[in-house]
């Protein structure tokens, strides 16, 4: 029997890989190898090296998922011949010369966009308001501490980093809408997922897909 893919699962900003807690375990009880790896957030170009390392060192061919900023990085990473498909979760879809806040702004602002907060040396945080209105909503009060209090400030270069040759061009690319997201407007996603001629799900889920429907976010990485 051919073996499946290995899975490589990319966290998006303000996040780290245990946010495919969830999926994780229903991949693997379909014979697939997982890699979360942990983005350090402080550049696209560092954020894409972290993947490429893990792509390195995974047999494949790989499915290459990616959530949020992850779906830039996995968009300017994926073009090793490894990489059979991308898969992405509510994420951005950069071509040449986009950057994951250059397509946030090319749409009326998310609610979640009020509630990011810079620091001195630019790199951005959540507050806690904004975790559990508009980047969590339909998770639990004690997932949503989970999320705030250890989120992972994401450098403002990281989300402004241009995708140089986007690997959806020549990759099979399936796309899952968050209908209920108001960290990326749906409509966005919907307009991405149109460009990439992805396969596309829809599901009423808040921007952590992941975490809420893990089942129909598993079955799509999947395929």
């Amino acid at each position: 029997m051919a073996k499946s893919p290995d899975v490589i699962l990319v966290h998006g900003a303000w996040a780290d890989g245990s946010s495919w807690a969830k999926v994780i375990p229903l991949l693997a009880a379909r014979g697939h190898s997982v890699t979360a790896v942990q983005l350090p957030l402080t550049s696209l170009g560092d954020d894409v090296a972290t993947v490429k390392r893990a792509i390195a060192l995974t047999a494949g061919p790989i499915i290459l998922a990616g959530h949020s900023y992850g779906g830039a990085v996995i968009s300017e990473a994926g073009n090793d011949p490894k990489v059979e498909a991308l898969v992405y979760i509510a994420a951005f879809a950069p071509d040449a010369g986009e950057s994951a806040g250059s397509l946030g702004a090319s749409v009326e602002p998310a609610p979640l966009g009020a509630e990011v907060r810079p620091d001195a040396e630019g790199y951005l945080k959540l507050t806690q308001s904004g975790v559990s209105d508009s980047f969590a909503q339909d998770l639990t009060d004690t997932e949503k501490l989970v999320l705030y209090s250890a989120q992972s400030p994401t450098a403002g270069a990281a989300l402004g980093g241009t995708v140089s040759a986007p690997a959806w061009r020549g990759k099979t690319c399936r796309y899952l809408v968050a209908t209920n997201d108001r960290a990326i407007q749906p409509a966005l996603q919907r307009s991405m997922a149109k460009r990439l001629n992805a396969a596309v799900v829809e599901v009423a889920a808040n921007h952590v897909a992941m975490l809420s429907h893990p089942q129909e976010v598993a079955s799509l990485i999947a395929g």
